[in-house]
This record gives C-alpha cells, sequence and structure tokens, in this order.
C-alpha cells in the first residue's frame, strides 16, 4: 500500500495470530506513550466507529450462518474503510500517534493465506478501503500456533477459534511471517511467547524507532477522545 499525501502524524498497527496479546500490548503502548507526552488515539479493527461496532458483532460472533471468504473480506474493509475515512486520517492529519490492534495486515493473514483468496485481488480491495494508507511500523507478536490459541478464555473465543482448526491457524501464521519477510523495513516480529513485561519491552522499542520527534506532540482538543479498544475481544 502506499499514500501519496502522507499525514503528519504517526500510524502503528499491532498484527499477530489469535491469543497473541494485541489488545494489551496496544493498551500498554498507549499507555507508555500517553504518559511521556504523546497524543495518542488507540483504536482497533474490526470497529472504531459505529458502522464497525455493528460490523464487530456480525464477524467475530460464534455460530450464525457461514460466511463465505469474499464476503468477509469485504465486510471487514467496509468497516475498514469507515475506520480510516472517519478516525484514522482525521486523527494523523492532526498530527496524532494512531495505535491500531489489527489493520489491513489480518485480511490478508486470515482470508488470503488461511482461506485462499487470491493475494492480488485482497490488496485491491485494501487499496480502495485504506485509500493507500499504510501503517509507519507494523509490529508482529508471533508465537506458535497452539500457545495462543491456549490463552483464549471461554468469553474470549471468536468464530475464527471456533469455526476453523489449527492447520488454518497455521497458516495465517505463516502468512504474517511472510509478509513481515517482504517488508523489514514497516514490520518488527517481537517473541510473543514470553511474559507480557518482556514482549512490552520490545514492542515500546520498536514504536520509538518509528516516532518522529514531533508526532503526537500534545493537543488539548483531541487528548480526551475515548479509546475504541476498551471492553473489547482480542482476536
Amino acid at each position: 500500500m502506499t499514500s501519496p499525501d502522507r499525514p503528519r502524524g504517526c500510524f502503528i498497527t499491532i498484527e499477530g495470530p489469535d491469543g497473541s496479546g494485541k489488545t494489551l500490548q496496544a493498551e500498554r503502548l498507549s499507555d507508555a506513550l500517553t504518559e511521556r507526552g504523546r497524543d495518542v488515539l488507540l483504536t482497533r479493527e474490526p470497529g472504531g466507529t459505529r458502522l464497525g461496532d455493528q460490523l464487530y458483532e456480525l464477524l467475530m460472533g460464534q455460530g450464525g450462518e457461514l460466511i463465505d471468504p469474499v464476503a468477509d473480506a469485504l465486510l471487514f474493509n467496509a468497516a475498514r474503510a469507515q475506520h480510516v475515512a472517519r478516525v484514522i486520517r482525521p486523527a494523523l492529519a492532526a498530527g496524532r500517534i494512531v495505535i491500531s490492534a489489527r489493520y489491513a495486515d489480518s485480511t490478508m493473514a486470515y482470508q488470503g493465506y488461511g482461506l485462499g483468496v487470491d493475494l492480488a485481488t485482497l490488496r485491491r480491495i485494501i487499496e480502495i478501503a485504506t485509500g493507500g494508507l499504510a501503517p509507519d511500523r507494523t509490529i508482529l507478536l508471533d508465537l506458535p500456533v497452539e500457545a495462543g490459541l491456549k490463552r483464549k478464555t471461554p468469553d474470549t473465543i471468536t468464530r475464527f477459534e471456533s469455526a476453523y482448526d489449527v492447520p488454518y491457524h497455521l497458516r495465517v501464521r505463516a502468512g504474517f511471517l511472510e509478509m513481515a519477510a517482504a517488508e523489514p523495513d514497516r514490520w518488527t516480529v517481537v517473541d510473543g511467547d514470553r511474559d507480557a513485561d518482556a514482549v512490552f519491552a520490545d514492542v515500546l522499542a520498536a514504536a520509538f524507532d518509528v516516532l518522529p520527534a514531533t508526532a503526537g506532540a500534545p493537543s488539548d482538543s483531541l487528548r480526551n477522545e475515548p479509546s475504541a479498544v476498551a471492553g473489547r475481544i482480542d482476536r
């Protein structure tokens, strides 16, 4: 993805297979940067807008009608288009640091590598949904599939754990690692199979490695916007 009119903020995404701790690490990163005087917007996908929250319930809930993989990708990207237009781009234009638990790479991993939707087709869909907006840094929390799935509790299990087998999740993890290897300047791979504090130390270092000195300078008019992550399930 390319972005011809680069906003002046900084966009950091946290990706990873199920149970890797994306929500926790995104929250900790947001808190740490805020404590250092940065102006941070914490968000997640699917979500961050009213439409995104409505689609979240449809896309992540267990049971219901089996969703075709292409329909799945289109629905996630409908939520993403609204998220980018209404939340992410305005925050970046205001000079804020945007931290998102999941973004477009999850579509590539889950619907592409995992479910077999053509990768080139997915890239075109993502380009339309995001207008070419790519993260400045993507932090991949990597861990063995079995370890991640064991971390899931009954109240955090989504459709992606209940409806798909271990080989599917192995393909998802392999897809994340392949994308990270293909774009080493954007991605940082962090070993997620460790104590949360050790993982966070690497997450924080990866974020500071890409943060411009001017991004996220405090803005009184925007600092107190509520987080779109609180209370959501980590996928």
